[in-house]
Order: structure tokens, then C-alpha cells, then sequence
């Protein structure tokens, strides 16, 4: 994604807004914000890495779904996609803007017991209610619309094929961050090492670059992807998100299917898509799931030969036969307490707002999560989505807001 050729230095030492991570969510968040006409304050947006090449965002696997478990969940995709649709309306109508669309081959959940297949007749509830297009399938009518899968132990498939499937999400980020840059934020390489609170500790006063520039803030946002945990303890917030690693391998088949093979979650967690015309994707993670070191992005070799190729080939036969032709490892930001994003300001630390533990879907909800946060910072209140089930206090108040359809 190139070094964008950011400035090493801060031009002010004072900024209204100061966003920690300058990937997806920062990035949509600066942009919101400089979009908005009722925002006239400074963004400085503070990148640890340039290059984004380890960003959970270079890492994704860029899909777009309907089919989740909360009502909140589905109308943050459903502004993805429309956001997505029209963007380049969104964007101001620029003709150098590329028109986008959702490539919608949809996701396909596969149950081979009934407990699941339960848990998605109940999702499919939620989703019809919020207006998304989810069929239920026996085994037969998956075997008739898609002959190439396995499915003698299939009991149900849930299936969406409007809006859902992949969409470029990279295209969208890095015009996010043109854009964003052309309306006056600053985005500066750097790491921002320490916060300083007031005295009664309500308040972060500035945060300090690890080259030794003190920078005052108006407010500070958390968009520090899997390293969230780290930048809360800095304004002495304890928060439930820990980087954990997933794996991603591209491969082609000697005998390429006749259609588009929707993202298929496997009931053993493994999950493979339609990649290009002639390429798949297939993404999962060993059971022994543990939190890992921020700067660990070793591949597990094993875990293709042994587990994932064995379970797409026995889902799709056709699969017996390919090739890998790239492999990945990135980091999800998981949050441990209920799966779903923390968001919206600090109880206490007023003017301290996350945007953190997004466990896989932070990519399709950033349009959402941005507006969103960019509308709280202007107006301390949200004007579209109502995200306040996202705030850190039900984390204080141990009420999880569970999100169970997690890849």
C-alpha cells in the first residue's frame, strides 16, 4: 500500500482530534470527520506503520455479510454496502473515484447438527426483520444450486446473496485516506508511547510520540487495531481485546468449478471463497487459539496439510486437486468479552473513544464505525446508527452484547 509518503514530524502541538492507528478504522474515522461540514476542528492521524503491512487491514480477507445475530450488526452492513454501491457519490461524485460494487456470491453457514442449524433459524429471524435477503436450505437444495459441495452430513445452509459476498476494501481505504489528507487531516508516521491525564485523571491532556513530540488533544481515538490493549493502558483503561492469529491461503484447482463458490463456513470453522475467476481463498485457525505477540506473523505449515486442505476437500471434491499459491498470516483484534466492537467514549476518561475489538468483521462495519464515532466527536451523540449497545461501560456492567455469528 506504499509509505504514502507520510511527514515523520507533527506540523502543530495541539490537535482537536488525535487518532491512534491510521488503518480501516482510523482512516474512516478521519475521513467522516473531514466529510462533515459541522466539524471545523484539526485531526492529526498518528501511523505506526506506514507501509500497513502488518495492519489487520492488509491481512483481510475483505467480505461483506448480512447474516449475523444482532439486528445492530446487519444495518451496519447494510450502510456498507450501500456505502460501497454508491461511492462514488459518497465521495463527492469526483470522476477519478471508482465506481464499486459488492461482488454478492454471498456466504453460505453450513450446520450438520441440529443445534446449529437452530441457531441459524433463529439469525435468519433477525435478519429477514432488518430487511436482508437469508434462505434457509436443506441439503438437497444446496446440492441442486451448488452441485459441487458435499453435503451428506449437512442438515441446513443459510444463504444471503444480496449485498453479501467480497468487495474492495483496499480501494476503499486508501481513497479514504487521500481524501481524508486532501480535506486537511495530517497523517504523521510515528508511535505514540505515552498519554498524560489531568489530575483528576478524567481527561487526556496529550499524548507523546516515541521521537519525543508532546501533542495537546481535544479527544483521542483508540484505532489501533490489534494493539488496542495498549494503547487503553496508556490512559490507564483495562480493555478485553488481544491480537490472535489467522491464517489465509489463495489456491487454484486443477478442475475450477462451474460457478462462484460463496464464502463457505464449514461446520468445522473453516472457511474458503471465491477468490478471482480461477482462485480460491480459504482462512481458518488451529484450535489452540491463544492471544499472540504483537510483531508475530509466522506461519503455521502444518495447519494446511493437516486440517484445513483435508476439510475443503472433503467438502468440495473438486478440491482434491490444487495448488497454493499464496499464504498469510495477520491478527484478528478479538475481543474476549462478547465479540463485538467497544466503541464511544470512556465513563470516566471523558475524552477518551475506542474504536477497538471488531473479531474479523471491523472491515465491512468501518464505514458505519467511522461515521459513527465522527458523528460523536461533533455532536456528542450519534445521528444515524444508535451504537451506544457498543460502549466500554456494559463491559463495567458485564452485560455482553453477544454477537454469535462469528467467523
Amino acid at each position: 500500500m506504499g509509505s504514502a509518503g507520510f511527514s515523520s514530524a507533527p506540523a502543530k502541538s495541539s490537535y482537536d482530534v488525535v487518532i491512534i492507528g491510521g488503518a480501516m478504522m482510523g482512516s474512516s474515522t478521519a475521513w467522516f470527520l473531514a466529510d462533515n461540514p459541522d466539524f471545523n476542528g484539526s485531526v492529526l492521524v498518528v501511523e505506526k506503520d506506514p507501509s500497513y503491512e502488518k495492519s489487520s487491514t492488509a491481512h483481510t480477507n475483505s467480505c461483506m455479510r448480512q447474516q449475523f445475530s444482532r439486528e445492530l450488526n446487519v444495518r451496519i452492513s447494510q450502510f456498507a454496502a450501500d456505502f460501497v454501491n454508491n461511492f462514488r457519490t459518497y465521495l463527492g461524485g469526483d470522476e477519478l473515484v471508482p465506481e464499486l460494487t459488492v461482488q454478492s456470491y454471498g456466504y453460505m453457514y453450513l450446520a450438520d447438527n441440529e443445534g446449529f442449524a437452530d441457531v441459524l433459524r433463529e439469525n435468519q429471524k433477525v435478519q429477514l426483520a432488518a430487511g436482508a435477503g437469508t434462505r434457509l436450505l436443506n441439503a438437497d437444495e444446496i446440492k441442486r444450486e451448488y452441485p459441487f459441495y458435499n453435503v451428506d452430513d449437512i442438515v441446513l445452509g443459510s444463504i444471503n446473496l444480496v449485498n453479501e459476498g467480497y468487495w474492495d476494501g483496499g480501494t476503499v481505504f486508501d481513497w479514504w485516506r487521500r481524501s481524508a489528507r486532501e480535506r486537511g487531516v495530517e497523517y504523521v508516521a510515528g508511535e505514540v508511547s505515552a498519554m498524560t491525564r489531568n489530575e483528576a485523571g478524567t481527561l487526556v491532556e496529550s499524548v507523546t510520540l516515541k521521537s519525543g513530540e508532546v501533542i495537546s488533544c481535544g479527544a483521542v481515538v483508540n484505532a489501533a487495531g490489534p494493539r488496542a490493549a495498549r494503547v487503553a493502558a496508556m490512559a490507564g483503561i483495562d480493555i478485553p481485546v488481544e491480537p490472535r492469529k489467522r491464517f489465509t491461503w489463495i489456491f487454484s484447482a486443477e478442475k475450477p468449478l462451474d460457478r462462484e463458490l460463496p464464502l463457505t463456513i464449514d461446520p468445522s470453522g473453516v472457511h474458503m471463497r471465491q477468490d478471482g475467476p480461477e482462485t480460491y481463498l480459504a482462512g481458518g485457525h488451529s484450535d489452540y487459539d491463544p492471544a499472540v505477540d504483537y510483531d508475530d506473523f509466522a506461519m503455521d505449515h502444518s495447519l494446511w496439510e493437516n486440517h484445513i486442505w483435508p476439510v475443503i476437500a472433503g467438502r468440495v471434491p473438486q478440491f482434491e486437486a490444487i495448488k497454493v499459491v499464496t499464504e498469510w498470516a495477520g491478527h484478528y483484534a478479538y475481543n474476549t468479552f462478547d465479540h463485538n466492537a467497544i466503541m464511544g467514549p470512556h465513563e470516566t476518561v471523558e475524552n477518551f473513544f475506542f474504536l477497538n475489538g471488531f473479531s474479523g468483521h471491523g472491515l465491512q462495519q468501518s464505514p458505519a464505525m467511522g461515521r459513527g464515532t465522527a458523528e460523536f466527536l461533533t455532536y456528542g451523540a450519534y445521528r444515524s446508527l444508535d451504537l451506544t449497545p457498543f460502549h466500554f461501560d456494559r463491559i463495567q456492567r458485564n452485560e455482553p452484547f453477544e454477537e454469535r455469528a462469528v467467523i
